[in-house]
């Protein structure tokens, strides 16, 4: 049953992280609006003059900007890779240079469908290639594109970044800190939070309180276990089912405090192509399993009560002292 599991969770998170991917193909310097983008511009201006993009971040450089409550967005700007940032730059196109007239003086602005072709055209293979090969496509990157804000491109500009960012639930680009050429790019959840695996299989952090499938007990980074290889499903498992075991009983607070609780220990796994692509860390976490071997829907913190499907949990019976 856990296998299943966690093979429902793989092909849900693949089916995510294209859809988080797709939601931002039109972002922009601006904060991606992609109704914008498909929008009428004015022509530009017929003048040979060269024109100054609108940010001269290259290859390396990450950029970020602010967005308050509404969604308005300003304070675009490059920023150093250490700090909070939205996107990390792999490579820098000039749509200008493009084989054809499609991106000339009076052009459009391109629509959210072309900018998703573009992206694939134009930054898959740079992106790949900045990140030395290791990118797992249903990891917490994804490959995504900014063009220059509408005043810009209406005044000639047609620079394109391309780059990563790790985007939310909802689509939104979300604060990252540190190269991602440094980082573990599996999308997992932290010790304390509580995942909801929905009907497309797609897992998403929510509040403990509302109804999620499990609880995350801890944090495994198992390139630490196995540095040398790419250890198979039955070596993870093998290591994992006693560590995270024993994080379900510290987590609860003992041996008898888990047996009562009648949930039990759950741990994901990292598929090879997604461990070559540069997912290493897994989630130790806690769940019940309904009549029909799926997740049953948990509500409240397994430190401080919880219901299962509505319920509290089952009363059972006393267990008899471990002898030593």
């Amino acid at each position: 049953m856990r296998v299943a599991l966690v093979a429902s969770l793989v092909g849900g998170v693949a089916v995510g992280g294209y859809a988080f991917e797709s939601a931002r193909a039109g972002s922009s310097g601006e904060g991606g609006d992609s109704s914008a983008a498909g929008s009428s511009s004015q022509p530009a201006s017929d003048s040979s003059a060269p024109v100054a993009s609108f940010t001269t971040a290259s290859v390396g450089d990450c950029v970020t900007w602010d967005v308050d409550a509404a969604g308005a967005v300003s304070q675009f700007g490059q920023t150093d890779c250490a700090r909070p940032h939205r996107f990390e730059i792999s490579a820098r196109e000039d749509l200008g240079a493009y084989p054809s007239s499609e991106f000339g003086p009076k052009a459009d602005m391109p629509g959210v469908a072309r900018q998703a072709e573009l992206r694939e055209e134009l930054c898959q293979g740079p992106t790949i290639k900045y990140l030395k090969g290791h990118f797992d496509p249903v990891g917490r990157y994804s490959v995504a594109s900014i063009l220059p804000p509408r005043e810009q491109w209406e005044a000639g500009d047609r620079t394109m970044l391309c780059g990563v960012q790790v985007t939310n639930d909802d689509g939104s680009v979300e604060l990252t800190s540190g190269s991602a050429l440094n980082q573990d790019q599996a999308r997992i959840a932290q010790a304390g939070e509580c995942v909801a695996v929905d009907d497309a299989e797609v897992p998403r952090v929510v509040d403990c309180g509302a109804e999620h499938s499990y609880e995350v007990t801890k944090v495994i980074d198992l390139q630490e276990v196995f540095p040398d290889r790419v250890p198979s499903i039955e070596d993870q498992d093998n290591y994992l089912k006693p560590v995270c075991t024993q994080a379900a009983m510290d987590y609860v607070g003992g041996d008898d405090a888990l047996y009562y609780s009648t949930l039990q220990p759950f741990w994901t796994v990292v598929p090879p192509n997604s461990w070559s692509g540069g997912s290493h860390t897994v989630n130790c976490t806690l769940f019940f399993p309904n009549a029909s071997g799926r997740f049953a829907g948990l509500v409240g913190s397994a430190k401080s009560g919880f219901t299962i499907d509505g319920q509290p949990p089952q009363k059972l019976p006393e267990r008899n002292p471990i002898r030593q």
